[in-house]
């Protein structure tokens, strides 16, 4: 009787089994076939208040604010020369002397010239002393019909032609003086003095070196004003259409990337620095970059900034502070007037479109003027996600099972 009873109860849990095994089959196979699939995360940030500065890039060049190269006009052997390098030197003082013998002998000349010429004159004008008196006389005796007309007409002639030679002697005199005048400053040019106050950056010639002022101009030394300093930066041909003389720019220096030092632009140059290098323009460098000198000074009282260094120059287009501010990345296209839409995440993870007007954008994040409020979150990124498990079994098909 008890083996009976007891395989009632054993026949009981294996239907019991039976149906729970087909409960959860079931409930796996509408899990796999008929559930919703879950929306792909996405990424958002929050709107919120912030600054934001668009710039333009550019590498630049220093240069003293006044640079001179000081030539010698004349030719000749350096015979000495007065400053070294990095001397500091008033206008006027003497750099340089050049072999002044030719310039000395024909100073000489020309004031030898001059004081033959005015004896010259001298002797015409005791000439004229003469002829005029003879004249008078003749004038005299030839209104008293005393003397005859020829004797008065000769006498006219030579008085006339002793005034005429007078006169050519003083233009040879003027000539002279001209010779004089011009053998001095030649003399003068032997002579090689600073055109300005400032700092002798580099010596060209040496002393006892002859140089040639007849094909080119010689360079004896440079010179250059270090208390202020041009910054000559290279903007690219795609920036430069945004650039305006006037805008802030500040850079720093490769030997110290902490110290700013701030200026405004004063100038674009019209055409690249290579124009210099050609009359026409090739076309073979069509497609080498472009640049375009942004020209901008800056005080160095300090002595800090020197000739010729690197700067990291940085143009500020625009700037606005404390506005409200969203990533670039959640802006979509914009529309024929100019506004964009976003995606707006709302506290219950809904999605919704909503459009907005923008102000300055530098590429990283963009002024929203209208639209959104602080705290609102706005969509920037959709993350990636794999296939899911039910898609993959819906491809394969079920595994196994009832």
């Amino acid at each position: 009787m008890a083996s009976k009873f007891f395989r009632k109860d054993n026949k009981a849990l294996m239907i019991g089994l039976g149906v729970l095994a087909l409960v959860l089959t079931g409930w796996g196979l509408k899990a796999a076939f008929f559930s919703k699939p879950k929306a792909a995360p996405v990424i958002s940030a929050p709107a919120q208040m912030g600054d934001i500065k668009k710039t333009v890039l550019a590498t630049g060049s220093l240069e003293p604010y006044t640079l001179v190269s000081v030539g010698a006009q004349t030719s000749g052997r350096v015979t000495s020369l007065k400053v070294d390098l990095g001397d500091q030197v008033k206008k006027g003082d003497l750099i340089a002397e050049i072999d002044s013998a030719t310039q000395t002998n024909a100073l000489q000349t020309a004031l030898a010239n001059i004081n033959n010429v005015r004896a010259q004159r001298a002797e015409g004008e005791a000439r004229l002393a003469a002829a005029k008196l003879n004249y008078d006389r003749q004038a005299t005796l030839y209104k008293a019909d005393a003397g005859s007309k020829a004797d008065f007409e000769a006498a006219e002639t030579e008085y006339k032609s002793a005034q005429a030679s007078l006169k050519a002697i003083d233009a040879q005199i003027a000539s002279a003086q001209v010779s004089r005048n011009t053998a001095e400053v030649n003399l003068g040019y032997t002579r090689i003095t600073a055109p300005i106050d400032g700092t002798v950056l580099a010596i060209v010639t040496k002393e006892g070196q002859t140089i040639n002022a007849n094909q080119t101009t010689p360079t004896i030394v440079k010179m250059g004003q270090l208390d202020r300093m041009t910054i000559k930066a290279e903007i690219s041909e795609a920036d430069v259409i945004n650039v305006r003389e006037g805008m802030e720019v500040y850079f720093t220096t490769l030997g110290d990337s902490r110290r700013r030092y701030k200026a405004t632009l004063r100038s674009i140059a019209p055409a690249p620095d290579s124009i210099k290098e050609s009359d026409s323009v090739d076309t073979s460098t069509a497609s080498n970059a472009i640049y375009y000198y942004g020209i901008f000074d800056v005080d160095n009282a300090d002595g800090a900034l020197r000739t010729f260094m690197t700067a990291n120059v940085t143009i500020v287009l625009g700037s606005v502070r404390n506005v409200l501010t969203i990533p670039s990345t959640a802006l979509g296209k914009p529309d024929r007037n100019g506004n964009y839409t976003v995606q707006v995440l709302g506290a219950d993870e809904k999605i919704t479109p909503r459009k907005i007007t923008i102000g300055l954008n530098d590429g990283n994040n963009v002024e929203v003027k209208s639209g959104l409020k602080a705290g609102e979150r706005v969509v920037t990124a959709q993350a990636a996600s794999g296939p899911s498990d039910t898609s993959q079994r819906m491809r394969r098909g079920p595994q196994g099972g009832l």
